[in-house]
């Protein structure tokens, strides 16, 4: 329990706590380690760990920024979309289901980074200066809502619940290279999804250098790097999902729907094709 050493910083939340010790972290960190060094800690079966983002400033998301293994002959034009941060939930938490019209709900398993220090007009050369740390994240998406022949980004990103993230946030010094983490997403025990950064389109350094030439981003801000959609399959009522991304530990979800509704069980080839090029959209 590192609570006194971080009490000083002026803060009005969790949420608004855990930005501010980013932000000022290289101040904080010897005194957290010698907290750490002094004390018996508890066991991690006798606490609940929350999101380590309880509210994040911004959520922005990479879309189909990946190269699907390789079947794409060369990246799509970069682009993304914000999602809703009141969505967050944490490990142990549940993803609910809302009662819309949907085709059906899908888990994107993503590797997310959270930036440490305030990131405007950043140069893909100093990008990585700009990292704080990295994060297992779900983009739950619901498919099928809105006009047809348009991509519904809030309608089918920002319901509550819809980003989850954790267990844990771990500094971008202990990620060797985090543009070649294993991603792994599992369904009832059974793997799903299984891929690496590595796919990516567009690098860490390219994404952060064209949003950032967009938006402002801040201590605490996310961003999650998309998703190779090879492996993408449905959410249903009573499922357990598991996302374990190489060095950032594995964070545990539940799901609930209450209308009984049920989708295909298994990954969804025909998204899987049709992002890829193979099947007609």
């Amino acid at each position: 329990d590192v609570s006194s050493v971080v009490r000083e910083i002026p803060h009005v939340g969790p949420h608004d706590l855990i930005s501010r010790l980013i932000e000022r972290f290289d101040e904080y960190r010897p005194r957290l380690q010698e907290m750490v060094q002094s004390s018996q800690g508890v066991p991690l079966a006798q606490v609940r760990l929350r999101a380590p983002l309880p509210r994040p400033g911004k959520i922005l998301c990479m879309a189909g920024n990946y190269m699907e293994n390789g079947a794409l002959a060369e990246a799509r034009p970069i682009n993304a979309f914000l999602k809703n941060r009141n969505a967050v939930i944490g490990d142990g938490d549940t993803i609910v289901l809302p009662p819309a019209p949907v085709t059906i709900f899908h888990h994107e398993a993503e590797a997310g980074l959270v930036f440490g220090k305030r990131a405007s007009h950043v140069k893909a050369s100093e990008a990585y200066q700009h990292v704080f740390g990295y994060v297992n994240f779900i983009d739950v998406s619901a498919r099928g809502l809105g006009p047809v022949g348009m991509d519904a980004f809030f309608m089918g990103k920002s319901w509550h619940t819809f980003a989850p993230i954790g267990p844990y946030l771990v500094t971008a010094d202990e990620v060797p290279n985090p543009q070649d983490m294993k991603v792994r997403l599992w369904v009832d025990g059974k793997l799903r999804q299984d891929y690496s950064t590595r796919d990516m389109g567009h690098t860490i350094p390219e994404t952060i250098e064209w949003a950032t030439s967009i938006a402002t981003f801040n201590p605490g801000d996310m961003m999650a790097l998309g998703t190779n959609h090879q492996g993408l399959g449905a959410l249903q009522n009573g499922e357990r999902v598991e996302i374990e991304i190489e060095g950032l530990g594995r964070l545990h979800l539940n799901v609930y729907e209450g209308l009984g509704r049920s989708w295909p069980k298994g990954v969804d080839r025909e998204i899987g094709d049709r992002v890829a090029g193979r099947a007609p959209r």
